[in-house]
């Protein structure tokens, strides 16, 4: 896909793939292109040229362009970054959001809604604040909410964009083993949008590095996400290592301090 903003290429030859089961990070730089990539995966953003393929079991896979609005929703969710607290109404209204691809012209009934919301309310471990009114709900409260109607909307594709941003430590690491989770657990194909390179490698069996609106690597994390390239991309000195503990690759971004206090150290 290449796409265009006001005449200029912001994401130029992407390819990607999203996997059933499969968690792939779409990392990079401000302004590489990342949510642009993500939101026209999505159909929110038109691409100048490319094409969008869901592969749906069949001989043929279905041309995503082609696709009603309704029926594309019933296939791919997107949850962006930035999503408003409601008030007026309770985290499980939120969740039925998630059912509007099913209910059809003038509200027409939707049998398999309720059972849909109950399950979407489990699997994300809100069950218990279904009636609390969404402005009463903590910052991680509110994501598994929305997360929850993506999930009430019972597609095979998950995208997201930086779902952990402003959440505590404790939050983020609980929405990223969810996020695991739906992979490994309900074969749901994810694609999201981080800018930590550690939870990146930590949760992602892909990563498909962006700079300057072009993927100038895709693989898993220890083949993207190595010292030069992301020296490189980021253009400031990263070093990257194995995590003793854990086994994962860890990622430090070294600034002129850092440096300092090395060169101090290495004289002293």
């Amino acid at each position: 896909m290449t796409v265009a903003y006001d005449g200029t290429d912001v994401v130029q030859d992407a390819a990607i793939t999203l996997r059933p089961g499969d968690v792939t990070a779409l990392v990079g730089p401000n302004g590489s292109g990342k949510s642009t990539l993500l939101r026209t995966l999505a159909r929110l953003q038109h691409a100048r040229t490319g094409t969008l393929s869901l592969d749906t079991g069949d001989s043929d896979p279905t041309h995503g362009l082609a696709l009603t609005a309704r029926e594309f929703a019933r296939r791919v969710a997107l949850l962006t970054q930035g999503r408003p607290t409601p008030s007026g109404l309770t985290a499980r209204d939120i969740v039925e959001f998630g059912r509007y691809p099913y209910r059809g012209r003038w509200g027409r009934a939707d049998p398999d809604g309720p059972a849909a919301v109950r399950h979407a309310l489990a699997l994300t471990d809100v069950e218990d604040l279904a009636d609390r009114g969404a402005e009463h709900l903590s910052g991680g409260q509110l994501q598994r909410v929305w997360l929850a109607s993506c999930l009430a909307q019972d597609t095979g594709v998950l995208l997201r964009d930086e779902p952990t941003t402003y959440l505590d430590l404790r939050c983020q690491v609980e929405l990223l083993d969810l996020i695991r989770d739906l992979a490994d657990d309900h074969r749901i194909a994810v694609g999201v949008v981080l800018h930590d390179l550690d939870q990146a490698a930590a949760v992602a069996d892909r990563v498909a590095l962006l700079h300057a609106g072009r993927i100038v690597a895709d693989g898993t994390p220890a083949e993207v996400l190595t010292a030069d390239r992301l020296s490189d991309v980021y253009g400031i000195r990263v070093d990257v290592d194995t995590d003793p503990l854990t086994g994962r690759l860890r990622t430090r971004a070294v600034g002129r301090h850092h440096a300092r206090s090395e060169r101090l150290s290495t004289t002293s």
